[in-house]
């Protein structure tokens, strides 16, 4: 089985956030980046997928150079080569053209991915790959088993969970708990030094959007701390100040 997870490239959840020129662009001073957190499910269950049915696992990701080491933690877990659309990830489209792109010439029995990315959780590319491509999109993703050429998956829906049958390929967005993170061991990191990362030039695909501008939310407000036997005053606050009762 041919595998390809689409991984992203995002600011850790715990990295303080400010723009630049102008609140036109993220000021990557001092941020640490990592594997979107919706993507590593992906990726950990597709090495589990590959390691019970054989086969090939291929990363991919679209970006510039500073994206490589993200791509080689990604090997260090297990994927068997990676790949590069060296290009900026302007908007989903353009990121979902590159995707399907390589996808299609690569031929590839699963795409797998997360649910949306953590940066600006739009939940839209794999729907858009799945369409490019011809193939059924499936999202979110719990749970996903293969047994021959049928895939068994669950995903989340409003209200309770849907079961579903389908051949391959497909595209699926995941999310938890479809596997648990793997941590790259020593031996992982070390041959992932020497596993292939190919970077192909990106396919024209032009942007839909543009950004205009960035903006931080509203700074939180002073916190109040009354003392637990004082019980009138909290239901006074929460009717008249906070207007939640």
């Amino acid at each position: 089985m041919k595998i390809l997870v689409c991984i992203t490239h995002v600011p850790d959840t715990t990295s303080r956030i400010q723009f630049t020129d102008n609140n036109t662009a993220l000021d990557k001073s001092g941020v640490q980046f990592v594997i979107g957190p919706y993507d590593d499910y992906a990726l950990a269950r597709a090495v589990e997928l590959r390691d019970q049915t054989g086969g090939k696992l291929t990363v991919i990701n679209v970006g510039e150079a500073e994206t490589d080491p993200t791509l080689r933690k990604a090997l260090a877990i297990g994927a068997d080569e990676a790949i590069r659309v060296n290009a900026f990830p302007s908007d989903a489209y353009f990121v979902a053209k590159q995707l399907a792109h390589v996808a299609k010439e690569g031929a590839f029995d699963l795409i797998l991915m997360g649910r949306e990315s953590i940066d600006f959780n739009g939940g839209m590319v794999h729907g858009m790959v799945g369409e490019m491509l011809g193939i059924p999109s499936v999202s979110p993703v719990m749970k996903l088993d293969i047994e021959g050429s049928v895939a068994k998956l669950v995903r989340e829906i409003e209200g309770g969970k849907e079961h579903l049958e389908l051949g391959l390929p497909f595209v699926a967005g995941c999310q938890e708990p479809i596997a648990e993170w793997k941590i790259p061991n020593m031996r992982g990191i070390m041959s992932a030094r020497t596993k292939p990362l190919n970077v192909v030039d990106p396919v024209s695909a032009d942007p839909l959007i543009s950004t205009v501008s960035y903006s931080l939310p509203p700074a939180k407000g002073a916190v109040k701390l009354i003392d637990k036997d004082n019980v009138e005053e909290l239901v006074n606050l929460l009717k008249n100040e906070a207007k939640v009762l």
